[in-house]
């Protein structure tokens, strides 16, 4: 039986690149997005399902999952992909601004994964990706917003993983480096002109500074990055076995050396095995 995969936030970067990375390995692919209307690349067939998705709205969330259900039966993986970044220093955010971005990049995932997991659970079986970001590794100066949103989404995923490994369902997160292209940087909620001087003054610099070093670490490995390799590793995650954690590109793999947190997935095997049972029964 062919597999079918869910999928947030396709209309353009890592979503569109794994939506058809899917599909060329022969899953049947839901692709979802706020405005599927505007993504000609993705187009219903036999095996692909294009639907409209707001993360933040549960009851669109619940009406793909019938759609995708009602055309392809159950669905075996999901990934969320939705998701925006952001630029500026934390009081150049304003309190809507924080909210909004904890909806999508947190909430978000939330409200996909409680509609996804029933079903799963069920099965004994099932997988979900969650797309984060280096930034949820690290502290990241000039997105301390959007680095506390994935760094959220990283410790749920760490301990969802652990909960739901004795119930058959793998749940993994994909955090990529730098990819600076045009496409990849489309969500961004540019804040660097809020406040006082002295704040605008420093963002900007702030600003030239992450860009410069941006790009010295998306040609991490001797050329400019390729967005591929994200799609790649997340299908790894669902067909293979991954860890939970998977920081992805040259330039992630250096931060994680750097930051001493090669090993954290042999200390989260430890972890799991001294408080979770070994199986649900």
């Amino acid at each position: 039986m062919t597999q079918t995969i869910l999928i947030t936030g396709c209309s353009s970067g890592f979503g569109r690149l794994t939506a058809q990375t899917f599909q060329d390995a022969g899953w049947n692919v839901v692709a979802t997005m706020r405005a599927p209307e505007g993504v000609p690349e993705l187009a219903d067939d036999d095996r692909m399902l294009v639907l409209k998705l707001d993360v933040t709205d549960p009851d669109s969330i619940s009406a793909a999952f019938a759609a995708a259900r009602a055309r392809f039966g159950r669905i075996d993986a999901v990934v969320n992909n939705a998701g925006y970044g952001g630029d500026g220093l934390f009081e150049q955010a304003s309190d809507a601004d924080i909210r909004a971005m904890f909806e999508t990049n947190v909430f978000g995932p939330m409200n996909v994964m409680r509609e996804a997991l029933p079903a799963m659970r069920a099965a004994g079986n099932g997988a979900i990706v969650n797309v984060t970001s280096m930034a949820g590794h690290l502290g990241l100066p000039g997105h301390a917003v959007y680095s506390a949103s994935k760094h959220a989404l990283i410790g749920l995923t760490e301990s969802m993983a652990l909960e739901y490994k004795p119930l058959g369902v793998r749940i993994h997160s994909v955090a990529p480096g730098a990819y600076p292209t045009t496409a990849f940087g489309a969500n961004i909620d540019d804040r660097l002109e809020v406040g006082d001087a002295q704040l605008v003054a420093f963002s900007r610099r702030l600003r030239e500074q992450m860009t410069a070093v941006g790009e010295q670490m998306a040609n991490q490995g001797g050329s400019l990055a390729d967005p591929q390799e994200v799609a790649d590793r997340i299908f790894q995650c669902v067909t293979g076995d991954a860890p939970i954690n998977n920081p992805t590109g040259a330039d992630a793999a250096m931060l994680i050396a750097m930051m001493g947190q090669d090993k954290r997935q042999a200390f989260l095997d430890r972890l799991g095995a001294m408080l979770v049972p070994p199986s649900a029964a």
